[in-house]
């Protein structure tokens, strides 16, 4: 199993706007039958402005079915809007 670890701090431009805009984008990618988990978070209030603003943490069964995910043609039209509103990204896939 690999978890897929995405974490993005977002342009202060609209930023709460951006926020609810890539949760509910990113909740459209809950119909990808080949994440086995789903998560996607955004940082808790009252913590650290350093912190991360939204966060996706996906499992998957294999590098290849991540890899599939990632190639899908609904990640590309989500990776485009994030790419879009973004300033910082990272990422981190392992083995669980």
């Amino acid at each position: 199993m690999i978890r897929h670890v995405c974490m993005f701090t977002l342009k202060e431009e609209n930023k709460e706007k951006n926020i609810n805009e890539f949760l509910e984008r990113a909740e459209k990618l809950r119909k990808l039958e080949i994440i086995k988990e789903f998560n996607v978070v955004r940082n808790a209030e009252k913590t650290p402005a350093s912190n991360y603003d939204v966060a996706l943490i996906f499992d998957f069964d294999t590098v290849e079915t991540l890899d599939e995910y990632q190639k899908s043609p609904q990640h590309i039209e989500f990776g485009e809007f994030v790419y879009s509103v973004r300033v910082d990204r990272a990422c981190i896939d392992y083995e669980i």
